[in-house]
């Protein structure tokens, strides 16, 4: 779950030569880049830790009175290559060079930044640059990349610059795949707005139509083109990419006709579409592009006569969340349960009936985007959302986001702090003795996080008075009582480890780390007073890459594609103190793998065993007879697409709870003697619904 926090910041441009066209015309990022094309020049600027100009290629006003201005531009998936398309029809291809001059940031540490040298390679007009059509925007492979015409047909160049010619869209052999969808879906409480999905396809193509946008998913192979009239159509691409025009096929018309912009999220293979109405609309591809909900400010007081219709589309890197840009004012964040997570757009009381349509001579400087959203882009590890204003040329706008540290889901304590994770620190939530949250900004130890950025994992021991911090290597512990950091002491034992998941287990951490040179996965244990390979309790070999972990008590469990469940018990022989030398063993009690097509699990969290808990790790010490008894025998699975269900580990069976869910949570007391989980745990959950308790 994400969370906003602080003021966006700004990217100052430089001001091209071209002052009829006040629009930033492209802009990406990609490995640690972004690239932003004006009308007259091209920036290349670090999107890591340092906001940083690397390079530009600023065109003469010769070449733009001759050619025209920039109008469309690509940048290549492997970012050697950059394409622009001139308002006269000329393709400019760059080459994009890294060049040895390093970039001094300050300070000791190294930025690891270096300038970038943009050349010009190929300038050529474009064989159809007498035919009076204009290109909406242009998608690529590594290989090749496809142009939409005003005609409405595509273009094939190589990014040597050979043209291989215009080409129609056909239906697929497979005309059977275009079929009807159910009209009843779940919205974020909607009004008034037709929900009725894709539609029946009349097997005739409206070629005369104008093509106005293209998205292109390689690992899907799908590519989607969208059409004046409003017309979406999903096409399915050959293995070899975009090299074989011939092969791209139309499967299927998605929407409810009336699309202006479109976004696909492979992971969860959710194709999101931007409506005239200002509707976004979620669609499930994995299940015949079935609608899963629309959502729109309407519950906030908005209409489409507000924000206009909508203008652009971006999911974030983990495909949980989408930003979506207005084309008359501001931009929101949703979860894909339909949670609204952040809005530029001011909040007023909605007493009235009215919408809360801001005057004319109201004063909106506060406002963000208040002249509306052109382009969006999420970084690499959704920690910033750059955005455009509709009509800017001079500035780009980044958000700062958190994410939530939430990887406990059993809860039989209240916290009094909640953990937000950002780039390069924590924000700690508390309450203070006058009910009003605080938030505290956290700053990670500098020689740590300059070397390791971005934060990438962050787990909170079981007391919530210790917090473990991975970056791209390592990990540091922070003790919130004592306010002090704890550090690997070698530094070449700390660039060795690649964390991807941590959990506390009493007092001793637990890394799931990544071997690059053998391209494996391993659990290490360390005591959490001392972060050293002398100190290291435990190292057990991991059968591929876990998707989701749990702890609880003494049990670990680690699940593996597609739905392969391992449970391990921890036993520690000896006291845990820096003094001794305890021993730490783990046995596998119970493997289960699961047949299921649903969508794979984002999170599971172990049911807690309704009997009394005499031995745990806390204790140093588990015996063989407390196992059996207090092994958890059911957990909880929140899926990737919301749903939540009870997995029964005994026998493997699942029982759907319900859906649409953001987060959840398990509450249960411990009893004297053992009665039935069924009356005596409960959930909570959040999704668009609001918070639900429910027993089960």
């Amino acid at each position: 779950m994400y969370m906003a926090y602080g003021w966006p910041q700004v990217i100052p441009l430089e001001q091209g030569l071209c002052p009829s066209s006040q629009q930033i015309i492209y802009f990406k990022v990609n490995n640690g880049l972004l690239l932003i094309a004006s009308p007259c020049h091209i920036e290349l600027w670090s999107s890591s830790q340092h906001k940083v100009r690397l390079g530009k290629y600023k065109r003469d006003s010769e070449s733009v009175q001759r050619e025209g201005e920039n109008l469309q531009a690509v940048w290549s998936p492997d970012t050697k290559l950059i394409a622009v398309v001139t308002s006269s029809l000329y393709l400019h291809i760059f080459k994009v060079q890294i060049t040895e001059k390093s970039i001094q940031i300050g300070g000791k540490q190294p930025s690891g930044l270096f300038f970038i040298k943009i050349s010009l390679v190929l300038n050529e007009q474009l064989p159809f640059a007498e035919k009076g059509l204009s290109v909406s925007n242009i998608v690529s492979d590594n290989k090749h990349m496809l142009l939409g015409l005003s005609d409405g047909s595509l273009y094939s160049i190589s990014w040597k610059g050979e043209f291989y010619g215009a080409f129609e869209l056909v239906h697929s052999s497979n005309d059977s795949s275009v079929a009807a969808l159910s009209h009843h879906f779940p919205s974020n409480g909607l009004a008034s707005v037709d929900t009725s999905g894709a539609f029946v396809s009349d097997h005739k193509f409206p070629i005369s139509s104008a093509i106005i946008w293209l998205e292109l998913c390689l690992p899907m192979r799908l590519l989607f083109v969208l059409y004046s009239n409003g017309q979406l159509m999903s096409c399915s691409v050959s293995k070899k990419g975009l090299k074989l025009a011939e092969f791209i096929k139309i499967d299927k018309e998605l929407g409810s006709g009336d699309a202006v912009c479109a976004s696909i999220a492979p992971e969860q293979q959710i194709l999101a579409v931007g409506t005239r109405r200002g509707v976004v609309e979620l669609y499930d591809l994995a299940e015949s592009a079935s609608l899963i909900r629309t959502v729109s400010l309407y519950d906030w007081g908005y209409s489409m006569d507000d924000t206009g219709p909508v203008s652009c589309i971006a999911w974030t890197p983990d495909n949980s969340a989408f930003a979506v840009g207005w084309k008359s004012r501001g931009l929101t964040v949703w979860s894909v349960s339909g949670c609204r997570l952040m809005s530029t757009i001011r909040q007023i009381s909605l007493s009235s009936i009215s919408s809360p349509i801001v005057k004319p001579n109201q004063d909106c400087k506060y406002e963000p985007l208040m002249s509306g959203t052109s382009m969006m882009q999420w970084d690499e590890y959704g920690y910033r959302l750059y955005a455009i204003e509709e009509g800017s040329s001079e500035r780009v706008l980044i958000f700062s986001f958190g994410k939530c540290c939430l990887n406990r889901g059993v809860s039989g304590m209240t916290y009094a702090r909640q953990v937000i994770y950002g780039e390069d620190r924590l924000l700690v939530v508390q309450s203070e003795d006058t009910d009003e949250l605080k938030i505290l900004h956290l700053n990670l130890p500098v020689s740590y996080i300059s070397q390791n950025w971005p934060v990438q994992h962050v787990a909170a021991s079981k007391d919530g008075m210790f917090l473990a911090v991975a970056g791209l290597h390592g990990l540091i512990l922070y003790d919130i009582r004592q306010k002090k950091w704890r550090v690997f002491g070698d530094i070449t034992q700390e660039q060795k480890i690649q964390s991807k998941g941590l959990l506390w287990l009493g007092k001793i951490i637990v890394v799931c780390n990544y071997i690059d040179s053998s391209n494996t996965y391993e659990l290490l244990f360390y005591p959490r007073y001392h972060l050293d390979q002398s100190s290291l309790l435990c190292r057990k070999s991991l059968l591929a890459k876990p998707i989701v972990m749990d702890v609880y008590e003494d049990y670990i469990l680690v699940t593996y594609r597609p739905f392969d469940v391992h449970i391990f018990h921890v036993k520690l022989f000896g006291e845990l103190t820096p003094s001794t030398t305890p021993d730490l063993q783990l046995s596998t009690v119970r493997e289960l793998s699961i047949m299921t097509a649903k969508s794979h699990p984002a999170a599971m969290r172990f049911i807690p065993d309704q009997v009394p808990r005499e031995c745990s790790l806390n204790n140093h010490v588990s015996t063989s007879s407390d196992m059996l008894a207090r092994e958890p025998a059911r957990c909880l699975i929140l899926r990737a697409n919301g749903e939540l269900s009870l997995l029964d580990l005994d026998d493997g069976r699942e029982r759907e709870l319900t859906d649409s869910v953001e987060l959840f949570w398990v509450t249960c007391g411990q009893l004297e003697e053992k009665t039935s989980l069924i009356e005596e745990v409960s959930w909570l959950d959040y999704g668009y619904r609001g918070m639900q308790v429910t027993n089960y």
